[in-house]
């Protein structure tokens, strides 16, 4: 064995106990350090020719990288959809790195085990039924890329195709539809070889509303003739939070012929809540479901869930023949569901939380979030030098400036929040005007942050 690498075995838990005290001072810090890192980075160095070892690699990172990590962990980071991390999680995504199991299949280890057992609370989570199986996968992109798949090759076997062996092309243009789609489902089709321009924007409801306009939506289908489609349904959209009416989206199949896939990335924890439930009623009749878990579960990146009813499908798709791996059984491993044979056990960060918090500790995290977002919401309406562009409806404020909302403007306002350190929000474009979104999502985040978030803005936009 290598000098250095022998030397680091035998002192190994020293290392790992100075990494643990790195993570804890940052974490201690999160609340009060700049959330955002708006200067240049160092220019990349040379590769070592000979290593400093783990605790010189450590030292090297905390003097030279860490001081541009952003605090993307706390509080009063607004972009995106982004979580932190619960401490259950947290401790449950180290074990994940130390035990470096490969969750590829049943063979040699529970792990695989441990992931059923977690989809299978998620699903009860997110009120979907046993005819939904699962798999975890990298994030919403991946989870949609997935769902996709499945539909694809369910288009397949409505038009006498086998898709997994003839290709995309045997299918002819396959129509997609959706009201307000993410943007990952461009992506998907694009890599799917169904293209991007066969996503087919379907009106959405009058005002300011991003869900689809359900009887558009019956007449674009009614247009096809009677061809099978894609319909991909938002179980809460990235700009407002809009839900599309899913059960009355689900009744049109009733008179026509439709894989229905949701994307409820974040919006899917509105399910969590007594008070919010309602709003992905009719999400068990989807034919497949993305819900990403880095952001509302508090899990740490990378990790999301897909769901959908046609395993069978799946496996078509996804399914490894390579005889050292074994042949898919009616139990089909890991590695013949998700586009990744190696995959690392990213069940177990979840599987820590909602163990250590329960259905009731995720409730409160997301209830809490929704207050906030309606307390920032509510701040921002009552100034006139601000305009809030839809209702708050669960976790996120959309908002412009009331005069002179350009691009430009905005995305300035953003910058200069991140500079300040105390927010970071991203720009958007809603209904076609320039504005910026305050995405909450963290467990640790509470009405301070928002006051904090508040006086931001304000001064901002003074400057």
């Amino acid at each position: 064995m290598h000098r250095t690498l022998a030397d680091d075995l035998s002192r190994l838990p020293a290392l790992l106990q100075s990494a643990r005290d790195l993570a804890a001072g940052e974490l201690a810090s999160l609340a009060e350090r700049p959330v955002a890192r708006t200067g240049p980075a160092p220019a990349a160095d040379r590769l070592p020719e000979a290593g400093t070892g783990g605790a010189g690699a450590l030292a090297r990172f905390a003097e030279r990288w860490a001081p541009g990590f952003s605090a993307s962990a706390g509080p009063r980071y607004l972009g995106f959809v982004t979580g932190g991390a619960t401490p259950a999680a947290l401790a449950g995504d180290w074990l994940t790195g130390a035990f470096d199991q490969n969750a590829s299949g049943a063979a040699g280890s529970w792990a695989a085990a441990l992931e059923h057992e977690t989809v299978g609370w998620l699903r009860e989570l997110f009120g979907l039924g046993p005819a939904h199986s699962g798999a975890f996968v990298t994030g919403a992109s991946a989870s949609n890329l997935v769902g996709l798949a499945v539909a694809r090759e369910w288009l397949g076997e409505r038009l006498g195709v086998d898709v997994s062996r003839d290709g995309a092309a045997a299918l002819g243009p396959v129509p997609v539809l959706s009201g307000s789609p993410h943007s990952s489902v461009g992506k998907a089709l694009s890599v799917l070889g169904i293209g991007r321009d066969r996503l087919l924007p379907v009106p959405v409801a009058d005002g300011d509303r991003e869900a689809v306009d359900v009887a558009a939506l019956d007449a674009a289908l009614t247009a096809l003739g009677g061809r099978p489609a894609i319909v991909v349904a938002n179980a809460g959209t990235v700009n407002t939070v809009d839900f599309d009416d899913l059960r009355a989206v689900g009744a049109l199949r009733e008179r026509h012929d439709f894989w229905l896939h949701v994307d409820a990335a974040f919006g899917g924890f509105a399910a969590l809540s007594p008070e919010f439930a309602h709003l992905v009623d009719g999400l068990d009749a989807a034919d497949s479901v993305c819900v990403d878990l880095h952001k509302w579960l508090n899990v740490p990146y990378d990790a999301a869930v897909q769901f959908t009813r046609r395993r069978d499908l799946q496996v078509a798709v996804f399914h490894n023949a390579s005889p050292y791996l074994g042949a898919p059984t009616g139990d089909p491993d890991f590695l013949h569901l998700t586009p990744e044979n190696s995959r690392r056990l990213r069940a177990l960060p979840a599987w820590f939380s909602l163990t250590a918090y329960g259905r009731e500790g995720h409730r409160e995290i997301v209830e809490r979030n929704v207050r906030l977002a309606r307390d920032l919401g509510a701040r921002l309406d009552a100034r006139p030098e601000w305009d809030v562009l839809a209702p708050v409806r669960l976790n996120v404020v959309c908002f412009t400036t009331s005069e002179a909302p350009t691009g430009e403007r905005l995305a300035a306002l953003a910058d200069a929040v991140a500079e300040g350190g105390e927010a970071f929000l991203t720009p958007t474009v809603f209904k076609g005007v320039p504005a910026l979104r305050a995405a909450f999502s963290n467990w640790t985040t509470t009405r301070d942050d928002v006051e904090r978030v508040a006086a931001a803005l304000t001064r901002a936009l003074r400057a």
